[in-house]
């Protein structure tokens, strides 16, 4: 009664005439192979993000502890880098997944109308306000609250939010007392809020108040190798949604995708594929489903664009996955890849990767030390 998953071979046994005599199928168990793909697709995937990029396998390993923690956690990174999505991510594995979610985008409002959203407000409050109204913070009780660009927020509302973040206590427009909000509170902006405090836009106590817990995402031009995993996954995404069944993507393609820097980000790349999609009747997206505007940017650079940017980034994803399971060991690696470890070296050398602290043989407990603390992150 249980599924196993296999591999199916056939073969046809032909008599001296050419007739067929009869035939041979072999049954071979794929269990373990697939067990090691569950296992390196959960190291890459957590929640609804993927990542093969070492900066953001860190922050993979520390948010299940940020998650448990009740901690105010402030999100930095460039527009379309996925702030609200590790805020989500946040939620989930947090002991409050069960209750509400609730995001506000505080660059969207002007001060006015974010305090009536924010905090709700009461019937007769202002002309116009002929019932009740429950605030974001009520709809969040028990739950998350996410207040996106927080760093838009005007001086004067700043002094409100900070009350909310330090006493967990707020007052509904036309209220006569305060209410209590058992919420957590997660903030992102994709400015620094540091330089906005030296500036005097930003007030400083508020600055301490959601810097307890800091987070900051790596954009999309420091970690390419990411792009065939984050594609591929758009594509999987898009043909459950309209229905398609899109076959991946073309090397040609991936390539002058990978040689773009996105200064939107993850964002400008699921637009991309969507309208990729849009254009793709069947079979894998060509570079002729792109938009046209990528083509004459990155022509302008005088670069060829063949397979081999796309080789290169896959080669440098799958050395480093090895070199971190061998705990460093570059010889155990490259016997693991079956190559001989002076082509591993010579492939770490041509592509330019660098391992501080690591060479052919185990880590000292010196040189472990060194490397934990390469690759702590800023909290």
């Amino acid at each position: 009664g249980r599924r196993i998953p296999i591999s199916v071979s056939t073969a046809v046994f032909r008599d001296r005439h050419g007739r067929a005599a009869g035939g041979a199928e072999t049954f071979r168990d794929l269990s373990e192979v697939e067990a090691l793909r569950r296992e390196l697709e959960g190291k890459y995937r957590l929640g609804e993000m993927v990542s093969h990029s070492p900066s953001m396998q860190r922050i993979f390993e520390v948010l299940p502890t940020i998650a448990a923690s009740p901690s105010t956690v402030l999100i930095l990174g460039e527009t379309g880098t996925g702030k609200e999505l590790v805020a989500r991510t946040i939620h989930d594995l947090s002991p409050r997944r069960a209750m509400p979610f609730v995001a506000v985008n505080c660059g969207a409002l002007p001060d006015t109308l974010l305090e009536s959203e924010l905090f709700g407000y009461k019937h007769g409050a202002f002309t116009g306000a002929n019932k009740d109204k429950p605030g974001r913070l009520a709809l969040a009780e028990g739950g998350t609250l996410f207040l996106d660009e927080i760093g838009e927020v005007s001086p004067a509302f700043q002094v409100k939010l900070l009350r909310v973040l330090q006493e967990r206590i707020y007052e509904p427009l036309g209220a006569a007392r305060s209410v209590s909000a058992n919420i957590r509170v997660l903030a992102a902006s994709n400015r620094d809020l540091a330089v906005l405090v030296r500036d005097g836009r930003f007030r400083e106590d508020l600055y301490y108040r959601v810097n307890v817990v800091r987070l900051e995402l790596p954009p999309l031009r420091q970690r390419k190798e990411d792009i065939p995993l984050l594609v591929a996954r758009f594509i999987e995404r898009f043909n459950r949604l309209q229905g398609k069944s899109i076959d991946g993507i073309d090397g040609e393609a991936l390539s002058l995708l990978m040689a773009r820097d996105w200064p939107g980000n993850i964002r400008e790349l699921e637009n991309t594929i969507e309208r990729a999609f849009v254009l793709c009747g069947d079979g894998p997206i060509r570079v002729a489903h792109l938009p046209d505007d990528r083509a004459p940017e990155i022509q302008g650079t005088g670069r060829t664009f063949d397979l081999r940017a796309t080789h290169a980034a896959l080669d440098a994803q799958v050395l480093r996955a090895a070199i971190e399971k061998a705990g460093g060991n570059r010889t155990a690696a490259a016997k693991a890849l079956g190559i001989h470890k002076t082509t591993l070296f010579r492939l770490i050398k041509r592509l330019g990767l660098s391992f501080p602290g690591l060479d052919g043989r185990s880590p000292r407990p010196s040189d472990r030390a060194r490397i934990a603390e390469s690759s702590m992150i800023r909290c």
